[in-house]
């Protein structure tokens, strides 16, 4: 057999179809811009917490009653 033949495959037939652009109206936006504003507020949240330690210090755990 030629070398190649027969292995890998015919790149002809994988390819994808082009994506369309589809419309995008007014609440599409809106909602996009709120989630990307939503996601930067999370992430600021997360770096002004990160290194303070754990949030439940002193009695953890279940308490129990002593009679």
């Amino acid at each position: 057999m030629p070398s190649g033949a027969g292995t890998g495959t015919n790149p002809l037939h994988n390819k994808k179809p082009k994506k369309q652009n589809k419309e995008v109206d007014e609440d599409d936006a809106a909602f996009k811009t709120k989630q990307q504003a939503d996601k930067k507020a999370r992430e600021e949240l997360a770096k002004k917490a990160q290194g303070k330690g754990p949030m439940n210090t002193g009695n953890q755990g279940i308490k129990k009653s002593k009679k």
